[in-house]
C-alpha cells in the first residue's frame, strides 16, 4: 500500500385495461399492514438525540478538548481579525493559462509531505498524476464527542460539497450512508489520540507513521488527508480525512473543503498559488473558481494517471488555454 502525498415527453395513454370475465372471482383482500406508531417513531428519534447530545457534553467537556476548542476559535478570530478567511471564489483576480498551468503542476504533480523510512517530512516532493478511477464514496465517523445537530450540519454540508466537486470534475463524487472508500473521521482530541485501532480496520496495512501522525497531530493542523494506492498504482483506493470537531464554523468547513478536495488528487500546498484554498496563508476558506478549475484539468480524459510533469504539462497548458477562453 501507498500512501499519496482529492425536453419533456408526453406519455402516449395506455389502453383502457380489458373486461374481466363474467366468472372472474372478485380479488381477495389484501391483509392490511401494520402502521407505524408515528409519535413513537418521533420519541424514539428524540430519545437517540438526546442520548447523543448528553454523550457529545460529556466528551467535549475533557480538559484537552477545552484547550484545543479555545485555541481554534481564537485562530479563527485572529484570521478573521486580519481580512483572511474570505467566502468569496477569486473569481476577481485574473489567471493566465501560463499561471494555471504553473499552479496544476505545483498543487497535483508534487507531494506536500514525503517519507524518511518509516517518518513522514514537511517536504514538497515531485510526483506523477494521480487521482480516482472508481466513483468516490464519502461516509463520515463522528466521535462521541460531535452534538446531533453538527452532525447534521456536516453531513448538509459534505453532501453539497460533493455535489459540487462531482460537477467540477464529471467524476462520480457522493455522501453514502454506511459504506464508501473516503471515510470522514470527526474527533475531539480525545478520541483522536485513541484512533490507532480503528485506522487499523479501516485501512489495512496502514503504516506505523501514518497512525502516529493522525494520533499526534499538531495543534496548528486543524485537519489532514491520507489517500493511498495499491502497490505501484497512481489510482486512489482509499483515503482517510480527520477534522478536529472542535474546529469553529468557518475553520471546520474550510477544513471539509481542503481535505477532500486534496483527497481527490490536488495533494499539495503552495504559498505560490492564488486565488486558491491550497494556500496556507489561509486567504480563501473554501474552494475557489481558480480551484475548481484545477479539479477540471485533474479529471480532463486527456490526461492519464501516472503521468510526469514533462508528460502532463503541454497538456495542461491546452486545457488551460480551452477553459480560461470558456470562462471569459
Amino acid at each position: 500500500m501507498a500512501v499519496a502525498f482529492l425536453s419533456s415527453c408526453v406519455e402516449t395513454p395506455p389502453a383502457p385495461p380489458p373486461e374481466p370475465p363474467i366468472s372472474a372471482e372478485a380479488p381477495k383482500r389484501r391483509p392490511d399492514r401494520p402502521v407505524a406508531d408515528q409519535a413513537a417513531l418521533r420519541e424514539a428519534r428524540a430519545q437517540k438525540a438526546r442520548a447523543t447530545n448528553v454523550a457529545a457534553s460529556v466528551a467535549a467537556d475533557s480538559p484537552a478538548s477545552r484547550n484545543m476548542r479555545d485555541y481554534l476559535k481564537g485562530v479563527e478570530e485572529t484570521l478573521l481579525s486580519r481580512g483572511l478567511l474570505r467566502t468569496d471564489d477569486g473569481s476577481d483576480i485574473q489567471l493566465t493559462p501560463e499561471r494555471l498551468t504553473d499552479d496544476f503542476v505545483l498543487i497535483a504533480l508534487y507531494d506536500e509531505y514525503t517519507r524518511d523510512g518509516e517518518r513522514l517530512i514537511s517536504r514538497a516532493t515531485p510526483a506523477p498524476l494521480r487521482r480516482w478511477a472508481q466513483p468516490v464514496r464519502l461516509r463520515i465517523e463522528f466521535g462521541d464527542s460531535v452534538s446531533s445537530a453538527q452532525r447534521a450540519r456536516d453531513r448538509s454540508d459534505i453532501s453539497s460539497y460533493a455535489a459540487r466537486l462531482q460537477a467540477a470534475t464529471g467524476h462520480s463524487v457522493s455522501l453514502g450512508a454506511d459504506t464508501g472508500n473516503v471515510t470522514v473521521l470527526i474527533l475531539n482530541e480525545d478520541e483522536r489520540r485513541a484512533i490507532g485501532p480503528r485506522l487499523a480496520a479501516l485501512v489495512p496495512g496502514i503504516p506505523d507513521s501514518d497512525v502516529a501522525a493522525l494520533s499526534n497531530l499538531a495543534p496548528q493542523n486543524y485537519c489532514t488527508v491520507f489517500a493511498y494506492s495499491r502497490g505501484d498504482m497512481t489510482t486512489y483506493d482509499q483515503a482517510v480525512v480527520l477534522i478536529r470537531s472542535e474546529t469553529p464554523p468557518r475553520l471546520r468547513r474550510s477544513c471539509i473543503h481542503e481535505e477532500v478536495a486534496q483527497g481527490l488528487g490536488l495533494a499539495n500546498d503552495s504559498r505560490l498559488v492564488r486565488p486558491s484554498l491550497f494556500n496556507d496563508d489561509e486567504e480563501f476558506a473554501y474552494l475557489t473558481h481558480h480551484d475548481e478549475l484545477l479539479l477540471k484539468i485533474l479529471y480532463d480524459p486527456r490526461l492519464r494517471p501516472g503521468m510526469t510533469e514533462a508528460e502532463a504539462r503541454p497538456i495542461v497548458l491546452e486545457i488551460a488555454r480551452k477553459l480560461l477562453a470558456t470562462s471569459t
